[in-house]
């Protein structure tokens, strides 16, 4: 199976990571709190991004482990049938 691409996530962690920290440099020069909370919500958006990114392909390797035990089970099944001449 082709793994999946990183595209995306990486431009949407460097998106994330850019503006959390525009926003808290700014949030702290200007003296606006609520820019630095929106600095805050912005890392752990990043951080989010990162962590659905490691369960989607943890669970995609599942996937396939699954697929390939199923093609196992198929394969012997057939070897069973073939040789009690059970095969139409």
């Amino acid at each position: 199976m082709k793994p999946p691409s990183r595209t995306l996530t990486t431009l949407a962690v460097s998106v994330l990571s850019l503006d959390a920290l525009l926003l808290t440099y700014g949030g702290i020069a200007w003296s606006r709190p609520l820019l630095t909370v929106a600095g805050g919500a912005c890392a752990l958006g990043s951080v989010l991004v990162v962590l659905g990114w490691r369960r989607y392909r943890r669970t995609l390797a599942e996937l396939d482990a699954a697929r390939r035990e199923i093609r196992r089970e198929v394969e012997s099944i057939r070897e069973l049938l073939h040789s009690h001449r059970l095969d139409n």
